[in-house]
């Protein structure tokens, strides 16, 4: 099985589904009749599936049947109740779970024995090819089919294996950071309209301004802490401004909405 002839089945296709599947497509990883999908409501499926190329299925059945690997993306309630019926036709595919609160542990319970699964937590940028796929380091995939989860999903995320310790913690840094940096980008873009600039300008420069220094992070390895201390020219403008920020207790703001996620999670 390659990255060529690979059938993705989605069971459940929301937010986070569709997100991957349009990722995928316009990364080129796969063509569209290599994806299909399930949902509860079917005409909403078809819509979302059908003017893309991809295969509507009526059921998870015919899904799980279809497919060669399995993505678990229902409602994290809902996960016991759908695989119950599907748990043989589970037992032959690759079952990559996107459903938070979900780790291996968890799934054993419920799955057949010898059931090749890997837990993951996404971030909605995989549709644009920017994501993260936060992966649990404890799996049961073979060494070939972590070789295919890991080049299918590293067209579209940076795929970050985490032990089960870390695996939530991971996920909120992960998955609850875009509503946090989008809160930064659009109060950057406040800043400057106040100053005159036009929104759609404010906008495009505070959002390319975030997306290009997560990319020299990531490309040189950089401490943040020395990418901030490189703009900081002495007696300078910018560090005017982080001294403010240092002031309001930016960074602290930022840690205890962290905190706050992980203590309501346990």
């Amino acid at each position: 099985m390659t990255r060529e002839t690979v059938k993705i089945g989605f069971i459940g296709f929301g937010n986070m589904a569709q997100a991957i599947a349009r990722g995928l497509l316009g990364a080129g990883a796969v063509r569209p009749e290599q994806i299909c999908a399930c949902a509860k409501n079917w005409e909403k499926l078809k819509a979302n599936t059908l003017p893309a190329g991809m295969i509507p299925c009526p059921t998870a059945a015919e899904t799980a049947e279809l497919a060669d690997l399995v993505v678990l993306a229902v409602k994290p309630y809902l996960i016991q109740e759908v695989t119950a019926p599907i748990l043989e036709l589970l037992k032959d595919k690759i079952v990559v779970s996107v459903a938070a609160g979900w780790n291996f542990e968890k799934f054993q319970e419920i799955l057949a024995p010898d059931t090749h699964l890997i837990c993951t937590i996404p971030n909605t940028p995989v549709s644009v090819g920017e994501g993260i796929f936060v992966c649990e380091s404890r799996h049961s995939l073979t060494e070939e089919e972590y070789r295919l989860f890991e080049e299918l999903f590293s067209s579209i995320a940076v795929v970050q294996p985490v032990e089960t310790s870390q695996l939530s913690v991971a996920g909120t840094l992960s998955g609850c950071g875009p509503a946090f940096a989008s809160m930064f980008i659009e109060a950057l873009a406040d800043g400057a309209v106040k100053h005159g600039l036009p929104r759609a300008a404010a906008y495009r420069l505070a959002s390319q301004m975030l997306a290009g220094t997560g990319k020299l992070q990531l490309e040189t390895g950089a401490h943040p802490g020395a990418m901030k201390d490189a703009v900081c020219s002495p007696g300078g403008t910018t560090i005017v401004g982080v001294s403010v920020l240092e002031e309001m207790g930016f960074r602290a703001a930022v840690i205890d909405a962290i905190d706050a996620i992980e203590s309501g999670r346990k």
